[in-house]
């Protein structure tokens, strides 16, 4: 079970799943924003604060908070705003 203002995992293995060229644009859109938003929220969550089950989930997906940047710039990048992407 993922932890709270997270995205479920449930909703992610089924965005996953799901091929592109199956989707909408408004799902499309969705899974992006949703992402992306997941993906902030990981990066300012200290690992120390997530559940053992959420650690695992990020480490899946690939939202694993590294501190290798600060935590402001990481949440930049996340949402497009930063110079990395």
């Amino acid at each position: 079970m993922s932890d709270n203002n997270r995205q479920s995992f449930t909703d992610k293995a089924g965005a996953a799943l799901k091929p592109d060229s199956q989707k909408t644009t408004t799902e499309k859109m969705g899974d992006t924003f949703k992402g992306k938003m997941d993906s902030a929220a990981s990066t300012v969550q200290p690992n120390s604060h997530k559940s053992t089950a959420q650690q695992a989930g990020d480490a899946v997906s690939g939202n694993q908070n590294h501190n290798d940047e600060s935590l402001m710039q990481k949440a930049k990048n996340a949402v497009g705003m930063g110079d990395k992407h």
